[in-house]
C-alpha cells in the first residue's frame, strides 16, 4: 500500500507537470474554458475577476459574486466616497420597446401612475437625456397589484415619430412584467426565435484550441482558409429565458415590438466622485461621418 500510495504521487506529479503554469493561463485556453464552464449557470463578462475574490452564488440562473473573500468593506467604502467602485449589473434584464411614440405612452400609461411621481412620458426622460425610474403595475390596476420598479432609457429622437425604449428589470421580475408588456400591446406574434448553441460545441470548441502530435508537441489547429482558430468568449442564453424561446414579439394590430435584450447589453454602475473622470478617461467619442 506504501508503494502504491507513492506510485500515486508520483503520477499526480508527473501530471501536473504536462502543462506549465504560463500554457495553461495561455488566452486561447483561457477563452475556452470559459466556454466549458458557463454551461449549467450564465457567467457575466466580470465572473473570472470576481471568482477570484469572492464567494459566489447561483441565483436567478446566473452566477453571481455575493461577498468578498477578504474583510475589503474599508476598501469599498473608501472608493465610494472618494474615488469610483465599479459594479457588474449586466444580470438584470433588459427588454426592448419599438413602435410610434404615441402608441407606446398611451400603453404604457396603463402600468404607472402620475401619483407615484416620474412616468415615462416626463420631459427630461422622453428626450432620452435622463435615465428614469417608477414601479409597475399591472395594467389599469393601480395602487394594486404592483409588478416592481424599473428603470428605462429613451432613444434620442430621430426626427421620425418612431422611437425606441429599454426597461431594465431585476430577473425575479422579468417573467411578470414582460408577460404584461405583451398584453398591453397585443403582441402574440414571435418574430425572432433565440436558439442555444447546444453544448457540443463548447466541447468541440475545446478540442480545436490545441492539437496534440505524436512527439507530444503541440500547435495551433489551422481552419479551412489556413488562418490560426481562435475561439471566441461565448455568453450562452439567459438566465432568465430557456434555449428555442421567442426572444421577439411582434403586434400587427399596434406595430409594436418588443425584443428580449438581457444579456446582449451590458450595463455597470459607478459609484463615487471620481466616476465621471474615469468614463471620460476610458471612453473615446466616436467620429460621426455625414453622408
Amino acid at each position: 500500500s506504501k508503494k502504491q500510495a507513492e506510485k500515486a504521487v508520483h503520477q499526480k506529479k508527473e501530471q501536473s507537470k504536462t502543462k506549465c503554469r504560463k500554457a495553461r493561463r495561455r488566452h486561447i485556453n483561457l477563452v475556452a474554458e470559459f466556454n466549458h464552464r458557463q454551461r449549467k449557470n450564465i457567467w457575466l463578462e466580470t465572473h473570472i475577476w470576481h471568482a477570484k475574490r469572492f464567494h459566489m452564488v447561483k441565483k436567478w440562473g446566473y452566477c453571481l459574486g455575493n461577498s468578498p473573500t477578504e474583510k475589503s468593506y474599508r476598501a469599498c467604502y473608501r472608493a465610494m466616497t472618494k474615488h469610483c467602485l465599479l459594479q457588474d449589473l449586466s444580470y438584470y434584464c433588459c427588454l426592448e420597446l419599438k413602435g410610434k411614440e404615441n402608441e407606446l405612452l398611451k400603453q404604457l400609461a396603463r402600468i404607472c401612475s402620475i401619483d407615484t411621481g416620474l412616468t415615462f412620458q416626463e420631459a427630461c426622460c422622453l428626450s432620452g437625456r435622463f435615465e428614469g425610474s417608477l414601479n409597475l403595475y399591472r395594467a389599469d390596476r393601480y395602487p394594486e397589484d404592483m409588478l416592481g420598479p424599473v428603470t428605462f432609457i429613451w432613444k434620442t429622437r430621430d426626427g421620425s415619430e418612431n422611437r425606441q425604449l429599454w426597461i431594465w428589470m431585476h430577473p425575479a421580475l422579468k417573467q411578470d412584467i414582460l408577460r404584461e408588456l405583451k398584453a398591453i400591446f397585443q403582441c402574440s406574434e414571435p418574430e425572432v426565435i433565440c436558439i442555444t448553441e447546444p453544448v457540443t460545441t463548447s466541447i468541440q470548441e475545446e478540442k480545436q484550441v490545441e492539437v496534440v502530435t505524436s512527439l507530444g508537441s503541440k500547435r495551433k489547429k489551422e481552419d479551412k482558409e489556413g488562418e490560426k482558430a481562435v475561439p471566441v468568449k461565448k455568453i450562452i442564453g439567459d438566465g432568465t429565458r430557456d434555449p428555442f424561446q421567442p426572444c421577439s414579439w411582434f403586434a400587427r394590430t399596434t406595430g409594436i415590438a418588443i425584443s428580449d435584450r438581457s444579456m446582449e447589453i451590458l450595463r455597470y454602475r459607478l459609484i463615487g466622485p471620481l466616476s465621471h473622470s474615469v468614463l471620460t478617461g476610458t471612453l473615446k467619442a466616436a467620429s460621426v461621418q455625414t453622408v
